[in-house]
């Protein structure tokens, strides 16, 4: 067995290995009370469900490799801290200045960092085009166009 096969074995064994670490194993969708989603129109809520719904709510489609350490311990913690930052399943829990400050984050961020690259990467049907990105930025900010942010 030369160095290549030894590296390789080694690689292989720290694979193996990482299978055993029990972070990110916890791949739940909670029961939610279906009063808590969010109501938007048709194409938007299909817009949200094709992009959004993996991270930020509690309705995630867990693939294969997200059982698969070291990816899984990534996948975990991307959709723990999306439900964190914005869930649509309990959107009728928060306060109606929550839904405000959240829709102008939507409306901000769905132009650039959402849906994430590596979550575009491995679902090309999430990418948003840009009459897309208007439908949701125009529900966003209720039909405005834009939403005035606060400069401090």
């Amino acid at each position: 067995m030369g160095v290549f096969g030894r590296v390789l074995g080694i690689i292989v064994l720290v694979f193996v290995l990482f299978q055993f670490i029990p972070y990110g194993k916890e791949k739940t969708n909670p029961k939610t009370d279906k009063t808590l989603k969010i109501k938007a129109p048709k194409n938007v809520m299909k817009l949200f469900k094709r992009s959004c719904y993996d991270c930020h709510s509690n309705e995630t489609k867990w693939p294969w490799w997200s059982y698969v350490a070291p990816f899984s311990w990534s996948i975990s913690d991307d959709v723990r801290g999306g439900r964190k930052a914005l869930n649509f399943s309990i959107w009728n829990s928060y306060t109606p200045k929550k839904q405000e400050k959240l829709k102008k984050e939507i409306y901000r961020t769905v132009a650039g960092p959402m849906p994430l690259p590596q979550y575009i990467w491995l679902h090309q049907d999430a990418k948003l085009s840009k009459d897309e990105i208007k439908s949701i930025r125009d529900w966003a900010s209720d039909g405005k166009g834009f939403i005035r942010t606060d400069v401090r």
